[in-house]
C-alpha cells in the first residue's frame, strides 16, 4: 500500500492529500529516511510524522485496504 493511502486509512493524517503535501516537504520518514507518498508501506516498517514541534513515531502492524473508524488504531502502534 502507498504511504499516503495508509496514513489515511490509519488516520494518522485526516487526508491523503495532507498526506501527500507532507511527504513532498520532508516530514515523513519510514525507517529513518525521508520518504515520498508513493514507497510501499510493509508490516513492521517504522513511520516518524514531524508536526510543526512535535513528531509521532509508529510501528506498522497491519496493511489494510479498509478499515473502520474504531478498527484504525489497530493498524499501528505508538512508540
Amino acid at each position: 500500500m502507498r504511504l499516503d493511502k495508509f496514513l489515511k486509512v490509519s488516520r494518522l493524517i485526516k487526508r491523503r492529500t495532507i498526506a501527500n503535501e507532507a511527504c513532498d516537504a520532508g516530514r515523513v520518514l519510514v525507517n529513518e529516511k525521508p520518504a515520498k507518498a508513493s514507497l510501499n508501506i510493509k508490516q513492521g516498517d517504522f513511520i516518524e510524522i514531524h508536526f510543526g514541534t512535535s513528531s509521532v513515531k509508529v510501528e506498522v502492524l497491519d496493511v489494510t485496504e479498509t478499515v473502520k473508524k474504531e478498527e484504525a488504531k489497530e493498524l499501528y502502534r505508538y512508540i
